[in-house]
């Protein structure tokens, strides 16, 4: 990473590029998003023809009219109806379900009226329709989570893959943009423009020849209080091929999808009001149960194998129940198979100089002394989490959420309410999960700041996506035994 100091430049009044260039908008369009376009087409297209080539198997036949004679224009409007509503984009929404099943059932509505005319009364049964709407849906959208986890892994272990910027502003919100890009894996910081000492008014056009002399997809303004002149800043930057983004670190924004609203000439940020609430809890709820009873109907052999274990290995119970805090501050007892030995909370006290959190508001050793030894392979595996399914079939958890603090831990994070933010509360607005996003993104962090943050971004971004992204992604990480929940 470069900081862009003062360099002596020539000073000439038109630095920009000619807009009739050729090669304008194109350095931001790497061959690396060409790749991922090409492969997300040819992913789609594999996913709609498998899907209505099953649905023609499974649907009422209709005599004379067969899917594969029109295949070809089927998966063209579902590839040109999905190009239209942004899903071939260079964001990293490629599975937003809900706009995706809207572009599906869209695609298939043209199709019939397209059908109605060609061959009026003798496309395909009703059946087959809504069996491949279904399949379209399931295929594509699993098809896409996959591609996203894959995407990520390989920005995250080959840097050459993420996007290249330079970051724009003061030291101190340069340092807080830093820390939310490290995060997302998604971006490579190239570059700093650090504005203290830098005379914005004066010295732009030799600001923007720095910039453009790198090779930079986009720029980010890290302070945008600084920068009187952000429309010839703006003009400028694209007119070399380079986006702008505007960060807001001054304001206190809410985490959750925003859309740009004009009203009349005057640029609003207008944000989604808060998800899981009503109608989309009760879904929530209803998906819980359903995959909770599946679950245990087809784990139960392991579990009443693992029961055993434990009971054979180590004197004790075979279950472990503790108090900890849920919906509304409410304490509940949350079911585990027994890990530790039989006296391990009285063990704690003994062992909490060694605690690896820091602020210590939650406890985690890694070589915890008291954990038996089937202990530690149900733990390295998140076996001893599956009697949890028991608190999601009573209501007092959900799959997916934040984990539900221990008593002690819970009153170690209120006792100072000046370190414990007020908007932590929040999590205590939603049912505790067995996993959570924190669970997947950085299960191995010690910080409980770390943990919080995860918290806050999934009560604030919740879909049902992200549900099944997180219970995929769980999958993942226990099989490799990254950290542990």
């Amino acid at each position: 990473m470069t900081d862009l100091g003062k360099t002596d430049t020539t000073d000439t009044r038109w630095q920009t590029e000619d807009i009739r260039a050729r090669n304008l908008s194109i350095r931001w369009w790497t061959i690396a998003n060409g790749v991922k376009v090409l492969a997300l087409v040819l992913l789609d297209t594999a996913m709609l023809y498998l899907s209505w080539s099953i649905a023609d198997r499974l649907g009422t036949p209709t005599a004379g009219v067969h899917i594969a004679d029109a295949m070809i224009l089927v998966v063209a409007v579902g590839i040109g109806t999905l190009t239209a509503s942004g899903f071939y984009g260079s964001d990293d929404k490629l599975h937003r379900f809900s706009k995706l099943f809207k572009t599906l059932a869209l695609a298939q509505v043209i199709e019939l009226i397209a059908a109605f005319f060609y061959q009026p009364g003798i496309w395909v049964s009703r059946s087959v329709f809504i069996i491949a709407l279904i399949l379209n849906f399931l295929f594509i959208g699993s098809a896409r989570m996959i591609f996203d986890s894959i995407e990520v892994e390989i920005r995250k272990r080959n840097p050459v893959f993420k996007q290249s910027i330079v970051l724009m502003g003061n030291q101190n919100d340069i340092e807080q943009v830093r820390k939310l890009l490290k995060r997302s894996q998604r971006f490579k910081i190239d570059s700093i423009v650090d504005l203290s000492i830098w005379d914005v008014q004066s010295q732009l056009d030799e600001i923007l020849s720095q910039i453009r002399s790198r090779k930079v997809s986009e720029v980010f303004i890290c302070s945008p209080q600084l920068i009187d002149n952000q429309i010839i800043l703006f003009w400028n930057l694209k007119s070399a091929g380079i986006h702008l983004r505007m960060v807001p670190t001054e304001l206190q924004l809410p985490q959750r999808s925003a859309e740009t609203k004009m009203i009349e000439e005057i640029p609003t940020i207008r944000f989604k009001s808060l998800p899981i609430f009503g109608f989309n809890f009760w879904l929530k709820r209803i998906l819980d149960l359903l995959a909770a009873l599946a679950i245990l109907l087809v784990l139960s052999p392991v579990l009443l194998t693992i029961a055993f274990l434990v009971k054979q290995t180590s004197p004790g119970p075979i279950f472990y129940r503790q108090y900890r805090v849920g919906l509304k501050g409410h304490r509940f007892q949350v079911w585990k198979f027994r890990t530790m030995v039989e006296n391990a909370s009285e063990l704690q006290k003994a062992l909490e100089a060694q605690n690896e959190v820091k602020g210590g508001v939650l406890f985690k050793i890694k070589a915890d002394p008291r954990i038996t030894k089937i202990g530690k392979f149900l733990r390295d595996y998140s076996l001893d989490e599956l009697p949890q399914l028991i608190n999601v079939l009573q209501g007092q958890m959900s799959l997916v959420g934040p984990r539900p603090l221990p008593i002690r831990d819970y009153e170690l994070s209120i006792q100072n309410a000046a370190e414990f933010s007020r908007d932590r509360f929040l999590r205590y607005e939603v049912l505790p999960g067995i996993t959570g996003l924190w669970q997947v993104k950085g299960r191995a962090t010690v910080e409980s700041d770390e943990i919080f943050y995860w918290d806050m971004v999934y009560i604030l971004q919740w879909s049902l996506a992200l549900d099944l992204k997180i219970l995929f992604q769980t999958v993942k990480v226990v099989l490799l035994k990254e950290g542990s929940c």
